[in-house]
This record gives structure tokens, sequence and C-alpha cells, in this order.
């Protein structure tokens, strides 16, 4: 008959059961020696086998579930133990841009400490090139002061003689020349790789160096007004933060009127030293060209324009910046210099 299975073949069907309701059923049809024709239906009521498959895709989906997080959590536990040392490395390398080491003193992976070992032999290789380098401009420098000296005594002469306008000249530019030798020697003392652990106390250098501002024509003139704490302390070596107050001091001296005031603070990891004084001022767009060597913006003579420059070396390589503000009236000038880690 039409749509009946082969003698033997198996087929699902969906059958109305006895009392109607929906069944599914596999039939399979049979033959006998005689030609007599069976037919064997197995029927299993529909909503029973909807039952036995939301059963088993629920305890499927609950294993799949229980199976991902498992997957989700190893895989987190490979990645945090398998980069551990990765991000050792990264503190390492962090260290170095800060100054606050010289090399990467840490234990890479095997697949990775070759690159850490090129690394250092090329942070080698850049600390003796730049001492080579400092050592020539400090040779460079005192080769020069003697020459200088012997101008100072040439200067002299020629006045004796009455050669005031001409002494006056070479007096203005060995006056230049010795104040880039002092930067280049200010620059050559910082040394490759500024030491991390360099510290002073804030006002104790502050009043060394006001006591010698104070002995200066300008100085003898001005007050002076130290805010700053016995504990402030600075991560930076003493005789730099001498250098950087001294130039600041000496520009603040040149152009305030009465009052010269130092304040320091330590907020969020960062020392923040400001020098005020109640001078004119300088015009917003002349302040970052004051931070270029050999530019002077004033008209009272005396200098090289090259203070704020030695000073801007020096706090950019101990990771630090400068910055100037109106102080209405005068000007603000202030350094901010990274803790120590």
């Amino acid at each position: 008959m039409p749509g009946q299975p082969a003698n033997g073949e198996l087929r699902k069907e969906e059958l109305n059961g006895p009392g109607g309701e929906l069944t599914v059923a596999v039939v399979r049809s049979i033959t006998d020696a005689d030609g007599r024709a069976f037919r064997a239906v197995v029927a299993e009521d529909h909503r029973n086998v909807e039952v036995s498959v939301g059963e088993y895709v629920r305890d499927l989906a609950l294993a799949l579930i229980v199976l991902a997080f498992a997957l989700m959590g190893a895989f987190f536990i490979q990645i945090t133990v398998g980069l551990a040392p990765l991000d050792g490395l990264r503190v390492a390398v962090r260290n170095v841009i800060a100054q606050r080491a010289a090399r990467l003193d840490v234990a890479a992976p095997s697949e990775v400490q070759p690159l850490a070992d090129e690394i250092n032999r090329l942070l080698d290789a850049q600390e003796k090139a730049l001492s080579r380098a400092r050592s020539r401009a400090t040779d460079l420098a005192h080769g020069l002061k003697t020459p200088l000296q012997v101008l100072s005594t040439d200067i002299r002469t020629l006045r004796k003689i009455g050669e005031t306008e001409l002494a006056d000249e070479i007096e203005k530019s060995t006056g230049a020349i010795r104040r880039h030798v002092e930067r280049e020697l200010a620059r050559a003392r910082l040394a490759p790789g500024v030491s991390g652990k360099a510290v002073c106390r804030v006002r104790e250098v502050t009043a060394g160096v006001v006591a010698v501002v104070k002995r200066t024509p300008q100085g003898k003139r001005l007050s002076f007004d130290i805010d700053a704490s016995e504990e402030t302390l600075a991560p930076i070596d003493e005789g730099d933060l001498s250098e950087i107050l001294g130039n600041l001091l000496e520009n603040a001296a040149r152009f305030a009127n009465s009052l010269i005031r130092v304040t320091a603070s330590v907020s969020a990891g960062e020392l923040t030293i400001t020098v005020v004084d109640d001078g004119p001022g300088i015009p917003e767009a002349g302040r970052y060209a004051a931070l270029s060597r050999g530019v002077q913006l004033d008209s009272k003579g005396g200098g090289s324009g090259l203070g704020l420059a030695i000073v801007s070396d020096i706090v950019e390589a101990y990771g630090g910046r400068v910055a100037m503000a109106d102080a209405g009236p005068g000007l603000a000038v202030t350094i901010s210099l990274p803790q120590h880690g």
C-alpha cells in the first residue's frame, strides 16, 4: 500500500493513539513465509517524549554552563600565572624609564630573557656613551675657563688704558661664554641615569641659596620669605637643587620690587617648589621662549638668557617639569618633581 514501509524497513511516524492523543511511533512491516503481511508499531505519547527531551536539554545546558565557567577560570589562571613574569618585566622597564633603576633587574621567562639581556646590553652601551660625552663636555668647559681668565685680565688692562667701551663689549661677550660654560658643567654633573635615591632637605638648601643671593647687589634690597617645612624632602641631589634655586632666585632678584617668596609642598606623590617675585612678570606669549637657551626677554642686560634653560635641563633629567604663571604682580616659576616610588 502507498506510504507503507517496505518489508523490514523501520519508519518513524506520528500517529493518533487509542484515546486520540498524539504519539511518536516506530513502524515496521513484516511479511511471513506464507505471504501474510504484519505491521508492528511501537508508540510513545508525544508529551512524554517532549518532557524527556526537555529534561535532557536542561541537563546538557547546565553541564555546558559549568564547563564554560570552568574553562574561563582555567584560562584566567593560565593567563595570570603565565603572564606574571611579563608584568614584572613591564615594571622593570618602567623603573628604567623613571630613572629609578639603571638596568632591567628581573627574572624573565626563558622565551623573553634574551630580549631582557639585549635591552640591558643596550642600556650599558648608552650609559658608557653618555659618560664619554659628558666627560668631553666637562673637559671642554674646563678648557675654556683658562682663556676666559686671560680675557678678564685683558679687560682690566684695557680699562686702565682708557679703552672702556671695548672692555665693556669684551666683558659682555666673555660673560655670555662663561654662562654657557657653567651650563655645560651643570649638565655634565648630572650622571647618566640620575640616581633615583638622591634626596635633600628643601628648606635647608633654599636658606643656603638665599643667604648667597642676599649678598648680591640686587638681593641686598629685597626681602625673602621661605615657606617650607623642615621635614620636606626633595628627590634630587643637593647640588642640583642649589643650581635650580640659584638660577631662579637670581632671575627673580633682578626684577623683584621688594619681595621674593619660595614655597614647597608635597601632594599626590609630587614635590612642588614655587619661586614668586613681585616684579613686572613675563607676558604669557613669552614664557615658553624664556625656557629656551640664550633667549633674553628683558632689557636690563647682565645675563645670557641661560638661567631658566639650565633649570629646565636639570628638572627634566629628574623626570620633572617647569611651569610659569602670572603672580599678579610678578612671575611664579614652579618646578614639580616626582617623589621616589
